[in-house]
């Protein structure tokens, strides 16, 4: 019965801390600043 029991903790703790670490990741990915979409190339479109 103990090791079930320790199983089942385990299992419990490792799924808490799988869904913490995604909370986490997702919390920094919306802290990062927007980035511009401007292009770092321009060609310019002569003769049209």
């Amino acid at each position: 019965m103990h090791r079930m029991l320790a199983a089942a903790l385990t299992a419990l703790a490792a799924a808490v801390l799988a869904v913490g670490v995604a909370l986490g990741i997702v919390a920094a990915l919306d802290a990062t600043p927007k980035q511009p979409n401007v292009p770092l190339v321009t060609f310019d479109r002569t003769g049209e």
